[in-house]
């Protein structure tokens, strides 16, 4: 059963790790990968990646992507969301601790802050504005 936008919103902005799918151009299929994201119900998505990865150039040529997140318990439920790329911005140390902060244990974060700084480089925060939504949960309310 398709969820309402305010259940696809409320489950969208749990951190959860999203599936990123982007066009890898004709004769292939989409990149998809692993990532961290940032959302809050009626807002846009935003995740930070390396200014020179793969990914942050194929969004930059095809001008949108999807993310995708799913459980399996209590029942199984997801939600995909589409939309273009509707800004980038420079990453930011704002934007590590912030997206940091979502995923990790408290005392986690500050070792990973500065890991991920002497790591992956020069960082972007693209913004992506929700368009299209796809759900369902298959066991239910819950």
């Amino acid at each position: 059963m398709p969820l309402s936008l305010e259940e696809r919103q409320k489950f969208l902005a749990e951190p959860r790790i999203a599936a990123l799918s982007v066009s890898a151009g004709p004769d292939r299929g989409p990149l998809t990968v692993p990532m961290w994201y940032q959302y809050a119900p009626g807002g846009e998505v935003w995740v930070l990646t390396s200014v020179a990865s793969v990914k942050a150039e194929l969004i930059r040529a095809a001008g949108r992507f999807t993310l995708m997140v799913d459980r399996v318990e209590p029942t199984i439920r997801y939600v995909s969301v589409e939309g273009p790329v509707s800004r980038t911005v420079p990453g930011t140390d704002e934007h590590l601790w912030e997206i940091s902060r979502r995923y990790l244990p408290p005392g986690e974060v500050a070792a990973y802050v500065e890991f991920a700084k002497a790591d992956h480089g020069e960082q972007i925060c693209i913004f992506l504005r929700p368009e299209r939504w796809h759900s369902a949960d298959l066991g239910g309310s819950s």
